[in-house]
C-alpha cells in the first residue's frame, strides 16, 4: 500500500506586481492555512515521510508551514519539474518516489488535472474539480511501488481545503 498526499500551495502573495511568479511569497492568509493544513494532517496521521517539492517560493513556504505540526520531518526533495507541471509529469516524478507516504505540493492546473486523473472515485466535496489554493487530497494506491501507480486506480482518503478548517 501507498499513499499520496496532493498539496496545492498555500495562498500566494500578489502585492508585488514586479516579482517574478517563481518567486511570490505566501500572503498572511497562505501562512496561517499552510500551520492549518499541517495540524490537520498531523491530527490524522498522515505523515509523510518523503515530500516532493515544487522549487517555487509559495510550495516551498507552504511546506515549512506544514513541517513544525507533523510529528516527524519528513525527508524534502525540491523538485524544478514539479514548477507549473501538467499530470503526465506529476505522474513521472512520483514513479520516483520510495517512501510508503509521500507528500506532493505543486501548482494549478496542473495539479487539478493530476489529482482528478488519479482517483477511482472523486471526493463529494464540491471544491475538488477546482482545487482552490491549499486543496489537500489523501489518496491510497493498492502497490508495491510507485513504479506502479497508474491515473484511476486511487481510492479516495481524505479531502480537504483550508476554508473548511477556519474557526
Amino acid at each position: 500500500m501507498k499513499r499520496l498526499i496532493l498539496t496545492r500551495h498555500a495562498k500566494s502573495s500578489w502585492d508585488d506586481p514586479l516579482t517574478p511568479d517563481h518567486d511570490r511569497p505566501l500572503n498572511e492568509r497562505g501562512k496561517a492555512a499552510a500551520a492549518d493544513l499541517g495540524q490537520w494532517l498531523a491530527s490524522r496521521g498522515y505523515v509523510p515521510g518523503k515530500v516532493l517539492c515544487s522549487d517555487a517560493a509559495r510550495t516551498r513556504a507552504t511546506y515549512s508551514g506544514i513541517a513544525p505540526a507533523l510529528p516527524a520531518t519528513p525527508v524534502l526533495e525540491l523538485k524544478p519539474a514539479l514548477y507549473h507541471a501538467g499530470a503526465e509529469v506529476m505522474l513521472a516524478v512520483l514513479r520516483h518516489a520510495k517512501s510508503d507516504t509521500v507528500m506532493m505540493i505543486g501548482h494549478n492546473p496542473g495539479i487539478a488535472d493530476f489529482a482528478a486523473r488519479l482517483v477511482a472515485r472523486a471526493p463529494l466535496n464540491p471544491e475538488f474539480e477546482r482545487y482552490p489554493t491549499g486543496a489537500t487530497l489523501v489518496v491510497d494506491f493498492a502497490i508495491d511501488s510507485w513504479d506502479d501507480v497508474t491515473f484511476g486506480a486511487g481510492a479516495t482518503v481524505d479531502f480537504i481545503v483550508p476554508r473548511e478548517l477556519e474557526v
